[in-house]
């Protein structure tokens, strides 16, 4: 495990030029988001392929394809990315920040089927944009708050807490 701080005072530990430096942390996400939206957006067309790309179905195709690529993309992350243990309270909260980012995925696109211009790509510059916005929500509040690291104090805090429980 990385070590959590160097000399005392420096303000910078081992972590942040180790390998969990938001850098790395960032290119990891990045590899895991481009197959995971390789797997979604292949999934959206495939979907509407099969018929679904008429208005409401779109919506309910675009809402499967990102259930697909969340899916793989928690599994992926938690591990890969932020070298995570899991746990209920990791999940819970990846839940609640991916339903969250459904709702914007879903609704950035099917604004944007209804604002842009009929073409050929429509659907595909809706999804790119719609997925953009949502992949940069998620990268900031797992980083943030799903996947944070906790410092040593919070781990004394609850240690304490524990040895009071018997």
């Amino acid at each position: 495990m990385v070590a959590e701080s160097v000399a005392s005072g420096s303000g910078i530990s081992e972590r942040d030029t180790g390998s969990r430096s938001i850098f790395a942390q960032l290119i990891r996400f990045g590899i895991v988001g481009v197959f995971c939206a390789v797997l979604d957006f292949g999934t959206y067309k495939a979907l509407l392929a099969f018929g679904m790309d008429i208005s409401p179905w779109v919506d309910v195709a675009r809402g499967i394809s990102f259930i697909v690529g969340t899916t793989t993309a928690y599994a992926l992350n938690k591990r890969f990315t932020f070298d995570a243990t899991g746990g209920i309270r990791q999940l819970s909260s990846f839940m609640i920040l991916y339903g969250s980012t459904f709702t914007v995925a879903v609704g950035v696109n099917s604004t944007l089927l209804h604002t842009l211009p009929t073409t050929e790509w429509r659907e595909d510059i809706a999804w790119v944009i719609s997925q953009g916005t949502a992949t940069t929500i998620n990268f900031i509040m797992l980083r943030l708050v799903v996947f944070r690291e906790r410092s040593k104090q919070t781990d004394r805090s609850v240690e304490s807490k524990d040895s009071l429980r018997g």
